[in-house]
């Protein structure tokens, strides 16, 4: 009866070891798979004043709701914005473009200072051209370098993760315009 037992115990050893040297093989093949891509874009961000229904005039973020009778900037609390901006190769607005900024972006401090930003990366150039990363986080607009998450990606970045340090390079808060410089990196497979 000892040697059964003992033989049971050395043939689930046996098992165990060959589960986890299989389980570390894999992980292993999977992590050399992931790859890390930096990249840096500009949002070219044209808020739209009271009178943005002005033919010619090509805003990319316009505000869709806020507190009533009161004008919707970016520097009131609760005001919620729509964007579609440029993020171009460089700082200038007619610069080539990489892709589109698309999503929304909502002042969620009391204080006006911080933005929920939530948009995704569509991509339109050669290199990466109809992939997407999708970016969240808080940006607290006020400060010089702030960070935000990218949370997910598609095409050539499925299973994106990684965050972008953002830089306001242009701001006019009178015109309610900016630059944001975006140094990204990321992991995928």
């Amino acid at each position: 009866m000892a040697a059964c037992s003992i033989r049971s115990r050395k043939c689930l050893q046996l098992s165990l070891l060959l589960l986890i040297t299989i389980t570390m093989v894999c992980c292993t093949e999977a992590r050399k798979k992931m790859q890390e891509t930096k990249m840096v874009f500009y949002m070219q961000d044209w808020e739209s004043p009271p009178d943005f229904w002005k033919p010619g005039v090509n805003w990319t973020a316009v505000p869709i709701a806020g507190i009533n009778g009161r004008f919707q900037n970016v520097l009131n609390f609760t005001s919620l914005f729509v964007m579609d901006n440029a993020l171009t190769e460089g700082l200038d607005r007619n610069s080539k473009e990489m892709a589109r900024g698309q999503g929304i972006y909502v002042n969620s401090a009391l204080g006006g200072t911080d933005l929920h930003l939530i948009f995704s990366a569509v991509f339109t150039n050669e290199q990466y051209k109809g992939s997407t990363l999708e970016f969240q986080g808080a940006d607290r607009w006020n400060y010089q370098y702030r960070e935000v998450s990218v949370v997910s990606g598609t095409g050539l970045f499925r299973y994106a993760r990684g965050y972008a340090i953002l830089e306001t390079v242009y701001l006019d808060i009178v015109g309610f315009n900016a630059v944001i410089r975006f140094n990204v990196t990321v992991r995928h497979y």
